[in-house]
């Protein structure tokens, strides 16, 4: 299993669709929590700016479509996405993780 990170930047009324979306979003984790590492929101003081994902998948378009099942990609919270897969080498996660 690869680990797939998603540096998810928050658009212009993305904090109405958050708001919008939330219990949607606690549902979805609830029942597929499972294919994440790691999930939660960056934040620059108290205003949330994005979401950072690490997706638990055997490629990237699996990582994919499982980030664009999260219900804040469906309703548009995030106006840019990048995707890189990530390798953890040192630190907690290293440890912890099978990669």
């Amino acid at each position: 299993m690869k680990l797939f990170a998603f540096y998810c930047r928050d658009g212009e009324h993305s904090a109405m669709f958050r708001e919008h979306g939330h219990e949607a979003l606690l549902e979805h984790f609830d029942k597929h929590g499972d294919d994440f590492a790691v999930a939660g929101p960056m934040v620059k003081g108290d205003k949330i700016v994005g979401s950072l994902l690490v997706i638990k998948a055997e490629d990237e378009a699996s990582a994919r479509e499982k980030l664009e099942a999260i219900p804040y990609f469906e309703i548009g919270v995030w106006q840019s996405i990048r995707a890189d897969e990530f390798q953890p080498r040192f630190g907690d996660w290293s440890k912890r993780l099978d990669t």
